[in-house]
C-alpha cells in the first residue's frame, strides 16, 4: 500500500504549526500587517525571516559554515533569490523532502536567528 503524497505546502504547512507556539514567532499569514520581501509564506521571530518556501523548496537561514557544511554533504544549495548567480551565503535551500528534516532545519534557523544559538 502506498503513502499518501505530501505536497510542498502541506509539509510547510505542519512545520508552520509545529514552530508557531515560540515565543515571537509569527507566519506572514498571520493577520498583522507586515512589509512583504520574499512573498506570503515566510517564518519570522521577532520580526526577522527565518524560513520560508519558495518554489516549493524550504529556504532557512543559518549560519554561513552550516550552509558550507550542508552544501558540501549534498543536502541542498545556496539561495539565489535573483537567479543572477548572486547567492546568499547565510541562506540554505533544502532539497530533502523529508518532513523531519524541514522541522529539524526550521527549528535550527529558529535559534540562530532568535540569537538562542
Amino acid at each position: 500500500m502506498s503513502q499518501p503524497v505530501i505536497t510542498p505546502e502541506e509539509r510547510y504547512a505542519a512545520l508552520v504549526e509545529a514552530v508557531r507556539s515560540h515565543a515571537g514567532v509569527t507566519h506572514a499569514a498571520d493577520p498583522a500587517p507586515a512589509r512583504k520581501s520574499f512573498g506570503a509564506t515566510e517564518l519570522k521571530v521577532n520580526g526577522k525571516i527565518f524560513a520560508m518556501l519558495v518554489r516549493d523548496q524550504l529556504v532557512v537561514k543559518l549560519p554561513k559554515a552550516r550552509v558550507d557544511a550542508l552544501v558540501a554533504a549534498g543536502e541542498g544549495a545556496r539561495f539565489d533569490p535573483r537567479h543572477d548567480g548572486r547567492l546568499m551565503k547565510e541562506w540554505f535551500v533544502l532539497t530533502s523532502s523529508s518532513p523531519t528534516v524541514w522541522l529539524s532545519l526550521a527549528q535550527e534557523a529558529l535559534a540562530f536567528v532568535s540569537g538562542e544559538r
